[in-house]
């Protein structure tokens, strides 16, 4: 009998030795900053869809007394969907792997099944800040943050809006810009324009590097420094690190992102963030398929989610965009 493809057996083990300890450090991040701050929701469909809405402009509003009512228009709310992607993780480990007691039990199914749905939920934080837009039929995909931001955006030359297309019921994706460095200007200009909108950002998710540079902006001489005495008896520390922006249009923290850091494309947009108009939703929970059929001497297991992003009003969102992300010039 064949050993079927790709089954990872006991000479391919590299802890099953007696004298190791029994601990495995994971190298590999778990964080999720957005994911896991956003809101969850349950969905019923694979398509999921809702309507948004926005407030008129405000305007003199002036009658006379006496007047007869006059009755104006009703504008209907705008209605918008996002499609589920499926999220799959596998894997099969011999018997014999699985019941020798190797150093720190990585090879075992316990604790492969547990690494996976760690790392799905990486792919879910991957989903959201990459720039895919949205794909129907049957190898559906979500789309992704970016593709929904049109009102509150500041990018490169050349850059251009993607957004929802009611025509199509899919979003489009953005096209980049010339890279530049981000700056005090950009993020200031970015919280104007959603104030104006009526967003309240709390929160701007930005690359390792970015971040960076965002506590570069400490020396500018619009802002305020900060000092603060070292505890006694403590070692000294430099601090060299700042957290939270305050500017002349709300205050938001910055949260680095490890999975923007995974390339140049991830890298380059910074998203400010009001959480009340940004969900994900299940159509079905991260969990194992229990059908999985056992063949041969092989424990075969698969951790499997569906879901999509909701953008209840893009308003609420806002995108720094081509921005050198990676380094200096990247």
């Amino acid at each position: 009998m064949a050993v079927v493809t790709n089954t990872f057996i006991s000479t391919s083990a590299k802890g099953n030795r007696e004298e190791l300890s029994d601990v495995v450090s994971r190298i590999t991040p778990e964080d999720t900053p957005i994911y896991s701050m956003i809101e969850k929701e349950s969905f019923k469909t694979t398509h999921p869809e809702w309507e948004t809405d926005a407030l008129a402009a405000p305007a003199q509003n002036i009658v006379t007394e006496g007047d007869d009512y006059v009755f104006g228009a009703t504008t209907p709310a705008v209605r918008m969907g996002n499609y589920c992607q499926i999220l799959r993780k596998s894997g099969i480990i011999t018997g014999t792997q699985d019941a020798t007691d190797n150093a720190g039990s990585v090879e075992q199914v316990k604790y492969q099944k547990l690494k996976k749905a760690v790392e799905l939920r990486k792919d879910v934080e991957f989903a959201i800040v990459d720039t895919n837009a949205s794909v129907g039929g049957a190898t559906r995909e979500s789309g992704s943050l970016p593709t929904w931001i049109t009102t509150n955006v500041n990018r490169g030359g050349s850059g251009t809006n993607g957004g929802y297309n009611s025509g199509t019921g899919l979003t489009v994706a953005p096209g980049p810009g010339t890279q530049r460095a981000f700056t005090k200007v950009i993020m200031d200009d970015v919280m104007m324009q959603g104030y104006n909108a009526g967003a309240n950002f709390r929160h701007l998710f930005v690359s390792p590097y970015v971040k960076s540079v965002f506590v570069t902006f400490m020396s500018d001489n619009n802002v305020a420094s900060f000092r603060y005495a070292a505890s006694s008896g403590k070692n000294n520390s430099i601090v060299a690190n700042a957290d939270v922006y305050e500017g002349p249009f709300g205050k938001v923290m910055v949260h680095p992102n490890r999975v923007m850091a995974g390339s140049a494309t991830l890298a380059r947009n910074a998203f400010f963030v009001d959480t009340e108009y940004l969900k994900w939703g299940w159509f079905r929970k991260i969990k194992e398929d229990k059908d999985v059929a056992k063949t041969g001497d092989a424990n075969r297991f698969v951790m499997l989610g569906e879901g999509c992003l909701k953008i209840t009003n893009e308003r609420g969102l806002g995108v720094a965009a081509d921005l050198y992300g990676i380094t200096a010039s990247t």
